[in-house]
């Protein structure tokens, strides 16, 4: 038997991307959409790509793009209005 059950759709990393790039013609690196996470308390998993430089180079995300990946997170139900 079929359950007509559907979990809401995820936010993944490349449904955000892809999000934002229809919705606002712009690309987010998925360094930007892991700030955006932290900034708003989201519980994020292990980054198994790290750089293994001492001190790498983090790109902070432009406040117009936090605010692109803020309204994808809302869209996914990631975070409240």
């Amino acid at each position: 038997m079929k359950s007509n059950y559907t979990p809401q759709e995820k936010a993944a990393y490349s449904k955000i991307k892809e999000y934002v790039k229809d919705k606002y013609g712009v690309n987010v690196y998925t360094s930007y959409i892991a700030q955006v996470k932290r900034m708003c308390g989201l519980d994020m998993g292990e980054n198994y790509n790290k750089s293994k430089k001492e001190n790498p180079e983090v790109k902070q995300c432009p406040q117009e793009k936090v605010e692109y990946i803020k309204d994808a997170l809302r869209h996914f139900g990631a975070i409240g209005e």
